[in-house]
């Protein structure tokens, strides 16, 4: 298991907390965003993590690992190699969450889903019902960081290696809009419609 202290030190080595303006991929608006990317780049970082996060899951069965596509890509993978088990990602097609390339998930298949920052837990949601749809059961979920502080229930095993509130904001309630001061920025991979 990894300790919150060397993952924040992760975090900060990797450039990973950015301040300012920002358009979260909910919609919501923060003052804070956690590209988690940048753990991503430093394969050193990205396995000492999951190694940490695949010990919380050693002794659930696990048959294979889905992340959802973009985030979820390499840490999906990297949980996999950990754990010995088979890799896959979802991605959108036309706006909704599948599998594409050949991908299937067994039927009765024991999967953890792997992702890299969770806020509203709506990417996860949706790679959840993908696996179900096919059969799948869904017996984890691992995350790099947990925005919502733990406040997701996903009806399964959660477990992340750095779990803090990152204050995000509606729109239309947005403190740093009404100060005008800070155009709203969009970091992530996902456009907002």
């Amino acid at each position: 298991m990894i300790n919150t202290e060397r993952v924040i030190e992760i975090l900060k080595e990797a450039d990973v907390l950015l301040n300012g303006h920002f358009l979260l991929t909910s919609g919501r608006h923060s003052n804070q965003y956690m590209q988690c990317a940048q753990i991503l780049q430093y394969p050193e970082f990205t396995a000492e993590i999951s190694k940490g996060l695949a010990e919380e899951f050693k002794n659930d069965k696990i048959d294979m690992v889905v992340g959802p596509a973009m985030g979820g890509v390499i840490i999906a993978y990297e949980m996999a190699r950990q754990l010995g088990v088979k890799n896959l990602f979802a991605e959108r097609e036309y706006g909704e969450m599948t599998l594409r390339r050949g991908f299937k998930i067994p039927k009765g298949a024991r999967v953890l889903i792997a992702e890299d920052v969770i806020t509203t837990g709506g990417s996860v949601k949706e790679v959840m019902e993908v696996v179900e749809s096919q059969g799948g059961e869904v017996v984890g979920v691992s995350v790099l960081v947990d925005r919502s502080n733990g406040t997701i229930d996903f009806g399964t095993k959660l477990r992340a290696a750095l779990t803090i509130e990152v204050i995000s904001y509606e729109p239309e309630n947005c403190p740093i809009c009404k100060e005008g001061k800070l155009d709203v920025v969009k970091p992530g991979s996902r456009k907002i419609k």
